[in-house]
């Protein structure tokens, strides 16, 4: 975790903690007050709740009681089963609760001194980018001395009660909390990157080949320190109704364990499989367990030696936990949330990520070129009046993870504007040699679309070619402003950067040195016939593309007469009578070999479509003709702003 860690509402633990020692005092916070205001948005959400502070609760308060599990705490009254779900996943690595619960013995209660104690606790989270730490008096609400919201199993346990009081009050109040998706809070939590997967649209339940894939997938997630959670949809269905297999509708559960079981030979024959796709869940509920296949009390767990589920850590007793078959859990499941926590240390023996994080926003402006919220691509008049950023990929290909993430809407719920609004993005692959923003799809390619989604954060993974690339974060409507950051995990450095600048700047060189005058596009899409250069009747060609004193080569295409290069070029032009040459070369270990170019004026009036060009040798237009002719794209444009 980043040392820099930011204070909310510059709320100072230590200073704090200090006067009310000196004073003798438990802290109030005046920032959050034991008031109805922090419990609710909503006047018309009113009840009759006292605050009270643990020790009016128990004998023997404390933080932890014997550690911290999943099993350790259950959801009140309030609809977060979402944030209950994140606290069970968070609850199963030490290392990450360690980082929201900072010098956790610190902060407990210390019978033997209860003198030190001040009323006062911190917690960490990751908010908008950045690692922000929340300060909380331990007054909490109630109704007949118990806890209202969510509490712990042991009556004198408290980290669960006072850790949900420091994020509603990073949400404005308890009441902000009602009904939201547990991907968000474990994103709070860790810092991690998170992607949610409709089973039902995936087809997972019926496919057998993508039900595979998922189950490796998300067995790796896990392994790897990653949090899961599940849900199914309610459409048509109340919330909470309990499904006829025990299973709550629009409810989160948590994963707590991924297993591929290997059966003994008296299982196999018992089971009629050799293997076992097994995952484990838990409701924040703490009861309402699943009763189909594997159910705590099913037939199958009577095939199942002692040994074998003390293998599973198998749990019997009714605390909410149970295991599934992973088919059964694709089939009655619609929706799952999946958090990487991706790793970026640069001395891991594991995969380590390289990357990039930017902040932005999508801002009205009534000047076309300064507007930055133009909408999906479907809005094609506006697209590319949104943010732009551009990024290398290095390698021959190279898979990259793309997180979009806006602000957390839930402070504006007060407002009336808590929704999330729908994001996703655009990658548009690009001009090799491109500096300047995108203002007309032309030769451009479209890579990869994200889902778009009403959810906080949108994901993408995909293996991407080498080259340059562009990426069009948005709103699905244009106009919506809001913030936002990006994410871009890449195997080696993308150099992510945002495209601010229409066109190349006028300076005081361009005085002595001549400003461009005409911007023009070229794309070699491939090439046919070329001349053979080896045995085998093959060649290893690439193209080089030359404008006044200015270059661009493509990647050699190998064992190939009939090469697809596919590579663009952009051209700023101060001699405008200086034409562009299009030359294919042979590789060769030794020195290359000239195999023929196409020379070309470029000029604005000349045809836009995809030409196809017979090679000539060296020299003007008139020198002989080669074997082999190229297929290319030329748009020139005497507005450098066009393209």
């Amino acid at each position: 975790m980043s040392s820099s860690v930011q204070l909310f509402r510059d709320q100072r633990y230590h200073e704090l903690k200090g006067q009310c020692l000196q004073q003798g005092i438990l802290f109030e916070d005046p920032e959050f007050p034991a008031s109805d205001e922090s419990l609710y948005y909503d006047s018309a959400a009113k009840g009759k709740v006292e605050w009270k502070r643990p020790k009016d609760l128990c004998e023997d308060p404390h933080l932890l009681v014997d550690g911290m599990s999943s099993h350790d705490f259950h959801q009140g009254k309030l609809g977060n089963c979402w944030f209950v779900a994140a606290c069970s996943c968070l609850a199963l690595r030490k290392s990450l609760w360690q980082q929201v619960i900072p010098d956790c013995n610190e902060q407990e209660w210390d019978p033997k001194t209860p003198r030190k104690y001040a009323g006062i606790f911190r917690f960490r989270f990751w908010r908008f980018g950045e690692w922000t730490e929340v300060v909380v008096d331990d007054l909490l609400p109630t109704e007949n001395g118990r806890l209202i919201y969510c509490h712990s199993n042991v009556r004198n346990e408290f980290w669960s009660a006072l850790l949900e009081k420091a994020y509603a009050k990073l949400a404005g109040s308890y009441q902000a909390l009602d009904g939201g998706c547990a991907a968000e809070a474990l994103v709070d939590f860790t810092g991690a990157v998170a992607e949610s997967i409709n089973l039902e649209e995936g087809k997972y339940g019926e496919v057998i080949s993508e039900q595979m894939k998922l189950f490796e997938d998300l067995m790796k997630v896990h392994k790897r320190g990653g949090f899961i959670s599940c849900s199914i949809s309610s459409p048509g269905r109340p919330s909470e109704a309990e499904t006829g297999m025990g299973l709550i509708v629009g409810h989160a559960y948590s994963v707590t364990a991924i297993r591929k079981l290997r059966l003994g030979e008296s299982l196999v024959l018992s089971f009629k499989a050799e293997k076992l796709f097994m995952i484990r869940l838990r409701n924040p509920w703490g009861k309402k367990e699943w009763h189909g296949a594997w159910s705590d009390s099913s037939k199958e767990w009577k095939k199942v030696s002692d040994s074998e589920r003390k293998n599973l850590g198998l749990t019997v007793e009714n605390d909410g936990e149970f295991w599934m078959t992973f088919e059964d859990w694709c089939k009655n499941f619609t929706d799952v949330d999946i958090c990487r926590t991706l790793n970026t240390s640069c001395f891991s023996l594991h995969k380590t990520w390289e990357k990039e994080m930017m902040y932005g926003a999508w801002a009205k402006h009534p000047e076309p070129l300064l507007n930055r919220s133009g909408g999906c691509f479907d809005n094609r008049e506006t697209f590319l009046q949104n943010p732009q950023y551009l990024f290398d990929v290095k390698k021959a290909q190279d898979k990259v993870l793309v997180s979009l993430q806006q602000e957390d809407r839930r402070k504006y719920k007060k407002e009336g504007k808590g929704d999330n609004i729908t994001i996703g993005f655009e990658i548009l692959k690009v001009e090799d040699n491109r500096r300047y923003r995108l203002h007309k799809l032309t030769v451009q390619e479209r890579v990869a679309t994200s889902p778009y989604s009403n959810t906080r954060s949108v994901f993408l993974r995909r293996t991407l070619q080498q080259g340059r690339y562009v990426l069009v974060p948005t709103t699905y409507i244009p106009g919506v402003p809001t913030k936002f950051i990006l994410r871009l995990y890449t195997d080696v450095p993308s150099k992510l950067r945002e495209l601010k600048a229409d066109r190349p700047k006028m300076t005081c060189w361009s005085l002595l040195c001549g400003y461009p005058r005409r911007v023009t596009q070229i794309k070699v899409h491939s090439a046919e016939g070329l001349q053979k250069q080896d045995r085998s009747g093959g060649a290893d060609p690439y193209v080089l593309i030359k404008c006044e004193n200015q270059s661009r080569r493509s990647p050699v295409q190998h064992d190939t007469t009939s090469p697809v290069f596919n590579t663009q070029v952009i051209f700023y032009r101060k001699d405008i009578d200086s034409p562009v040459t299009i030359q294919v070369w042979n590789s060769n270990l030794l020195s290359d070999q000239f195999l023929g170019q196409a020379v070309l004026a470029a000029s604005p009036g000349e045809p836009r479509e995809q030409q196809r060009l017979k090679l000539r040798g060296r020299g003007g237009g008139e020198a002989a003709e080669v074997p082999g002719h190229i297929s290319v794209t030329v748009l020139s444009s005497d507005d450098l702003g066009e393209l």
